[in-house]
């Protein structure tokens, strides 16, 4: 009898230490819908989980605002965002390991190219998309441009980028509030043309950040296996099949990052004229 019970100890033990890891949850906010995030970021985080040894699963809210709120909430360990660089924000102690390889992200407010309006101050008292009251370059940036030019609109949020999008190109808001890139790769999948009335300067794109319930081992194995992708052949096929995905002509790689490269952010948020209240 003590043999058998000896027998389903190790059985037990055994079953214990193959079981596996729960996957971090990383959050990715809402640029574009559900199922064109998934498909562009499901491979990534496939292969850094696979590269680093730290396992990462998917998760994305419903809207901007949505994934946001769970991050705030402890309910995410890792975010691809830039919504966490507001004072309030700032102090929850999320740090930052990389970001996309590009020239940076501008905020735009845009009309269609067939617009009657030339100038912001043509936009007072008409409706204009906005993806949503957290949004950074397609919401903090346009509505402080609008607000400096002493305009006053009619804002409406539409949960994602494209969204917003996608009711200026039905002609359903008189112009938009948006990320310039999203915007290009928005307007050349839809063969959509438009005209940019203001642009700000230019702000680091998105970045993988980590809670800091993260040990900084756990955060640096995953910050060099974003790194290393675009170094790795197999890396390079990820990143291809997720630019193919969303229909970019270009593939974007990722660099390593830190809190001192989101430090204009901070800046814009000292002196925005945008109520912030997150």
């Amino acid at each position: 009898m003590r043999r058998i019970w000896l027998c389903l100890a190790l059985l037990l033990g055994t079953t214990v230490q193959a079981a596996p890891t729960v996957p971090y949850a990383f959050g990715v906010l809402n640029h574009r819908s559900l199922q064109a995030t998934a498909a562009y970021w499901n491979p990534i985080l496939n292969y850094v989980s696979a590269r680093s040894g730290v396992p990462l699963e998917l998760h994305i809210g419903r809207t901007a605002n949505e994934t946001t709120d769970r991050v705030v909430a402890g309910q995410l360990d890792f975010a691809y965002t830039n919504h966490l660089f507001t004072p309030k924000r700032e102090q929850l102690g999320w740090r930052v390991l990389a970001r996309q390889d590009t020239q940076g992200i501008r905020g735009q407010m845009v009309v269609l190219d067939s617009s009657p309006v030339r100038t912001l101050q043509e936009l007072a008292g008409k409706p204009v998309a906005f993806a949503n009251p957290y949004g950074f370059t397609g919401y903090y940036v346009p509505m402080d441009a609008l607000l400096r030019a002493g305009v006053k609109v009619s804002p409406l949020f539409s949960g994602n980028q494209e969204a917003a999008m996608g009711q200026l190109m039905l002609g359903q808001v008189a112009a938009a509030g948006v990320n310039h890139q999203v915007m290009a790769d928005f307007a050349q999948r839809r063969e959509l043309k438009y005209r940019v009335l203001a642009e700000s300067e230019p702000y680091f794109d998105l970045a993988v950040m980590a809670s800091p319930r993260i040990s900084a081992a756990d955060g640096e194995k995953v910050r060099q296996a974003f790194v290393g992708m675009t170094h790795d052949p197999e890396g390079g096929r990820v990143l291809q099949l997720a630019a193919q995905s969303l229909g970019l002509s270009k593939v974007r790689g990722f660099v390593a990052a830190d809190d001192q490269d989101y430090s204009n952010y901070r800046r814009f948020f000292r002196q925005t004229r945008v109520p912030v209240n997150e």
